[in-house]
Order: structure tokens, then C-alpha cells, then sequence
């Protein structure tokens, strides 16, 4: 029996024609990543992770023998796979595998538990679950075995780092009985077409827990190629992956996938603590950092005492918040290398810096678009364009910016003008070179050193403990993190604590970022004009 591909909203016809009339769109899957670097050079280092080193040819043969594996247990082209795994080359080899047997995986950021896992699961329905035994949650079989008692029921789980088991994921990936592969036995796997989905990428948006975004083989391929010619990758880049590996900035701006398609080296950090990073930097020469602002804070408070460590990098690139001018300015001061500032979405669009702009361009901009065919909009409330240089909120659209949410149609309809564009819910301003200045956000969202908090998820959470009558959930600004989030609480019992509150949201299985930061307790909500909850007066208490 042959499965339906996954369903999701493709470009128009005329546009989709026009994207590979120009060769953006070259009708190729992502392995072609890894396949192009093997026929050219196998034995260059593609990962370095801790003491483990894997070339071009290593990463293909390894990432082969699990897709063989897999696909054995009738798991292929038109399925899905939950993936949640640490910064580890591990990541690298299940999302090769998958793409080979046309396997569309949504990768989880390793801060998820049971709640947004939960939702994942509903929303794609996995035949695959690839976890890791280290996390909280796949420490016991609680979890698989609440999904194992629904509909959501994977067929398979393997899981990292887990000595007892028989679906050990390491053993399915460096196990020498092969599935057979001779004539009577040909290989049942193949990428998904080019124009058809390869994964899911998360949103980080302001209701409920993230939606999620297919992306496709050519317009994702795109966004790696270009991205990585922007900014200029060769052979010789060395990229530290401090970040989530999972995350679209990690990914592919350039991320992991630009610097494996230019030839270079992906360095694996299991999180950006300056201390560990500055060793791995200096051990393994590396040349590139991707970084939020949060992260840049941290390494300038400790750089100046690390300085002979950090000799090797080149290049840091800031982005995934709100990076302030003055922290802009120390960086090539701080660390003696370049800046480049990266504002994109898992939806699509990315801008950049390039590495030739002028200073002031780079350190008071987030940069312009990759392609000659993004099309950005500046609008107001009404859906004008606003006059040049004018604030208004960001519409685009192009050749990698999706064209709608899997299974939202109502939300789409919100996200989506009649002539295609998306609201990224941006405020944000062009400045005369034609670069983009990002000032704030329309919706109602934390950006908590570069974790999205949607207020409604955390209102709506609080709202069902019995003792909690109101709730509203804000940014407040934080030097390290550029926003923290406070939880306004009126309450039934006056003698109840931010302790009991706190443990109760964290018994509901959100992530650990997604806790407020500060709780304060209040006798009545303050109300716009039109009756809801006035924030902006929230933010003056």
C-alpha cells in the first residue's frame, strides 16, 4: 500500500514556476547536502563532537544504515517522526536517515516535555519516536506508555543513550547486519519529491503551543545555499553548534546545513556556557559562532579573561532577539572578530548583515533579505503600506517562506493576506540602504533570550488551578535576557504563594523556560476601554 505524502499549502503555480525559472528551486532533496560533499571529498570532518570525529563518507554511511533500519520496520516515504535529542552528532545522523526514507521528522528543542510533546505527537500523529534517556522525561516509560495507551501510539521507539534496551539508537546506527540491499532485495527507501515536504520546523508564536511549519527540500535547500554564500562558508569554517541544534537559526542561517554544504566542520557544544565554548574554540580552531544576545552578554562578561582562547574565531553571528546597539558595538571590540546580525523565522524570511556593510549598517540593523524575490511589506493596522522608514508590521513573502501552518486553517486565515503575504507579527522599520530594523512585536509574546513565551498558553495553564480567578502574563525587560516574563495573579485564596503556583504550571509538563520569571499578586486586573486586559498599564505597576 502506498501512503499519501503529507498535506500542505503549496506556492502558487506561477510563483513556484518563477522560483525555478531563477535557480532558487533545483528540484533537489536536502541529502543532496551530504551526497555532493561525498562525491567531492569523504574523508573531510563534517562533525566534531566531544572526543568523536566523523567524516563526509561517515556521516552518509551511518545515517544509510539507520534509514536501512528503520525503513525495514515498514516506516517510509508519507510518515512521521517526533524527534527530541541533545546537541549531539547523533541529531545530525536521525535527520539524514529520515530525509532518506522520505520520513518528514519535527525536531523538538530538548527544553520540551510532556506538555508540548503531547500536542506534537497530536498534531503529526509520529510513527517514529527518537528520544534520549537522558531527558526528564524518557528517563521512565511513563510517557510512551500514556501515548502507547491512545491513538497516538508510535510504532517504533528508539532511544539515545539507553544501555538496556534493545532499540538502543546507537546500536541501530553502527550495527553491522544490514538490511540486504542485492537485486532480490532492492533498497525501499527514497527522499520525499523535491516540492513535497522534508520536515516540520516550530513557530515560535503567541497562542497556545507552537504550530507547526513544513518545509520543503527546494525551498529549504535555498535558504541554505544562499545563506551560506552570504556569508561566505568554505571549506575551512568551523561553526560551534552552542545553540539548540534543532533551531532554524541552527539550522540553516547559515547553521548546521549551510556549513555541511559549503564543505566545512560543525563543532557540537552541548549549550552556549562561555567557559566550556572558549575550550571547545580553542581545541578545535573554530572560526564561527551563532549566538542570542543572551548569550553574547554572558561571553562578554568572561572574554576579556579568555582572550589567547578565542584567537581562532572570525566571524560571531547574533541573532533569535532584540540585540541592543550598545552590545553590538563590543563585539569586535570584545572578541576581535566580525558581527553579523541574523533576524529570520522558521517560517521563512532572512535577513542579514552582510559581511561588507558598513559598521553603523551592522550595528544598528538586523540586516536584508536573502533573495532578490522577497517580497517585504511594511503595513499598518489596516493593511497599507506605511511611508519609507516609517514603523509597521512585517509582511513577506518568497520563494522559502511557507505558505501556511499544518492543520491551521483558521489560524492561516489570521496569518495570511488574499494575495499570499504573511504577517510575521514583526514591528519593524526600513532603514534608506534597504535593511530591516526590528523594534518590537505585535503579538502578545516573550522572547526570553531567544525562547518564544506565548502569554495565552501560560494564562490559560494558570487559569484552570482552582484558586486562580485572572491571569495575565508579561514581558519585563531584563539586561542578560532582553525579556523576562512576570505572571499577574488575582487570586481566591489571599494567602497563597508564587512557590505553589510555580510548582503547579511545572506539574503540567511545560518547559522549564516557560515558568514565569516573577509572579505578583494583584486585587483587580486593569481594563482597556473595550474591556480586556490593559498590559501596557501592567507593565507601569
Amino acid at each position: 500500500m502506498i501512503k499519501s505524502l503529507i498535506k500542505f499549502y503549496p506556492w502558487p503555480k506561477n510563483r513556484a514556476q518563477h522560483y525555478i525559472a531563477q535557480g532558487y528551486w533545483i528540484n533537489e532533496p536536502l541529502t543532496h547536502i551530504l551526497s555532493q560533499r561525498c562525491a567531492s571529498d569523504p574523508k573531510a570532518t563534517a562533525l566534531i563532537c566531544g572526543n568523536r570525529q566523523f567524516s563526509y563518507q561517515a556521516l552518509d554511511d551511518l545515517s544509510t544504515n539507520l534509514a536501512h533500519r528503520i525503513n525495514a520496520q515498514g516506516i517510509g516515504k508519507g510518515d512521521t517522526a517526533l524527534v527530541q535529542l541533545p546537541n549531539t552528532a547523533e541529531f545530525y545522523i536521525v535527520f539524514f536517515a529520515l530525509l532518506k526514507i522520505g520520513v518528514a521528522p519535527l525536531n523538538a528543542l530538548y527544553s520540551h516535555r510532556q506538555h508540548e510533546l503531547r500536542s506534537f505527537c497530536q498534531q503529526i500523529k509520529p510513527q517514529l519516536l527518537i528520544v534520549s534517556a537522558t531527558h526528564e522525561v524518557f528517563k521512565d516509560d511513563d510517557f510512551i506508555n500514556e501515548l502507547h495507551a491512545t491513538d497516538l501510539s508510535p510504532q517504533l521507539v528508539l532511544t539515545l543513550n539507553d544501555t538496556a534496551s534493545k532499540y538502543r539508537l546507537e546500536t541501530w546506527i553502527a550495527g553491522s547486519d544490514m538490511v540486504d540491499t542485492d537485486d532480490a532485495h532492492p533498497v525501499l527507501y527514497s527522499p520525499t519529491p523535491a516540492d513535497e515536504v522534508a520536515f516540520f520546523q516550530l513557530s515560535g508564536g503567541s497562542t497556545g503551543t507552537p504550530k507547526l511549519i513544513p518545509r520543503t527540500h527546494n525551498d529549504y535547500y535555498y535558504s541554505v545555499r544562499a545563506s551560506a554564500d552570504i556569508c561566505r562558508l568554505d571549506t575551512d569554517t568551523r561553526l560551534l553548534c552552542a545553540l539548540p541544534a534543532p533551531h532554524n537559526f541552527m539550522m540553516s542561517s547559515p547553521g548546521a546545513l549551510g556549513v555541511l554544504y559549503a564543505g566545512g566542520t560543525v563543532v557540537m557544544a552541548p549549550d552556549p556556557e562561555p567557559l566550556n565554548c572558549f575550550s571547545i574554540i580553542a581545541r578545535y580552531r573554530v572560526t564561527m559562532a551563532s549566538l542570542v544576545p543572551s548569550a553574547v552578554v554572558a561571553w562578554i562578561e568572561q572574554a576579556p579573561k579568555h582572550t589567547a582562547q578565542l584567537q581562532t574565531l572570525q566571524l560571531i553571528q547574533v541573532g533569535g532577539a532584540n540585540f541592543p546597539e550598545t552590545l553590538a558595538r563590543k563585539v569586535p571590540t570584545v572578541f576581535g572578530c566580525a558581527l553579523q546580525q541574523v533576524f529570520g523565522m522558521a517560517e521563512g524570511l532572512v535577513n542579514y548583515t552582510r559581511l561588507d556593510d558598513p559598521d553603523e549598517q551592522i550595528f544598528t540593523s538586523q540586516g536584508r533579505p536573502i533573495s532578490p524575490d522577497d517580497e517585504v511589506m511594511i503595513v499598518d493596522e489596516q493593511g497599507n503600506p506605511v511611508p519609507e522608514g516609517e514603523v509597521g508590521m512585517l509582511t513577506t513573502r518568497g520563494p522559502y517562506t511557507f505558505c501556511g501552518y499544518y492543520q491551521s486553517p483558521e489560524h492561516n486565515t489570521n496569518a495570511f493576506d488574499k494575495n499570499g503575504y504573511y504577517a510575521s507579527g514583526d514591528l519593524v522599520q526600513r532603514t534608506p540602504e534597504g535593511n530591516l530594523r526590528v523594534v518590537g512585536r505585535v503579538k502578545d509574546q516573550i522572547n526570553r533570550g531567544g525562547e518564544k513565551i506565548a502569554s495565552e498558553e501560560i494564562e490559560n495553564l494558570i487559569l484552570a488551578h482552582p484558586d486562580v480567578l485572572n491571569a495575565a502574563l508579561i514581558a519585563i525587560t531584563d539586561p542578560r535576557l532582553g525579556e523576562k516574563s512576570c505572571l499577574y495573579i488575582i487570586s481566591r485564596d489571599p494567602n497563597i504563594k508564587a512557590s505553589t503556583l510555580r510548582r503547579y504550571l511545572l506539574n503540567t509538563g511545560i518547559a522549564q523556560y516557560k515558568i514565569p520569571d516573577r509572579f505578583k499578586f494583584i486585587e483587580s486586573m486593569p481594563l482597556t476601554a473595550v474591556g480586556k486586559t490593559d498590559k501596557k498599564h501592567l507593565r507601569t505597576l
